[in-house]
């Protein structure tokens, strides 16, 4: 059915539920689960309240590539106590661009998105990471209700 799993996260509590439920379905069709976080580079001097005062889903573009990092690994123990073989991707830029990137370099059976932008008008929005996924992906996708 699946035999490899790609996922994306931000480290927000509905990304980490996206990947929560992705391990799950993995763990129990025996798929690998590719993990991805995209960043942007942010100087140092920049404080840390930028990120909390942009909008939620602009939120990726203000985290450093160690925060990246830490939220893959901190996925990557959840697949592994799982019992589900994983890799991660720390990629620079959009989003939905590095979803899309991994699961057409790695060929993979699924995209997991959470639902988080999906609702009412938000929808309609071609910044929405779900939204962008969903029409331009390389094999199926499911949305997972997160919030």
């Amino acid at each position: 059915m699946f035999e490899s799993i790609v996922v994306g996260t931000d480290g927000s509590q509905t990304a980490t539920e996206a990947v929560r439920q992705t391990i799950e379905l993995a763990s129990s069709v025996g798929a690998r689960v590719e993990i991805v976080s995209a960043y942007e580079p942010v100087s140092r001097e920049r404080p840390r309240e930028d990120g909390e005062q942009a909008p939620e889903d602009m939120q990726w573009m203000v985290n450093q590539r160690e925060e990246v990092d830490a939220t893959l690994a901190e996925a990557a123990k959840v697949a592994q106590r799982a019992g589900v073989h994983s890799a991660t991707y720390a990629r620079q830029g959009d989003p939905a661009d590095a979803v899309l990137d991994v699961a057409e370099e790695q060929g993979v059976d699924l995209i997991v998105v959470g639902n988080k932008g999906m609702t009412g008008a938000e929808r309609f929005l071609l910044g929405s990471v779900p939204n962008k996924v969903s029409h331009h992906a390389p094999c199926s996708v499911l949305i997972i209700r997160t919030t």
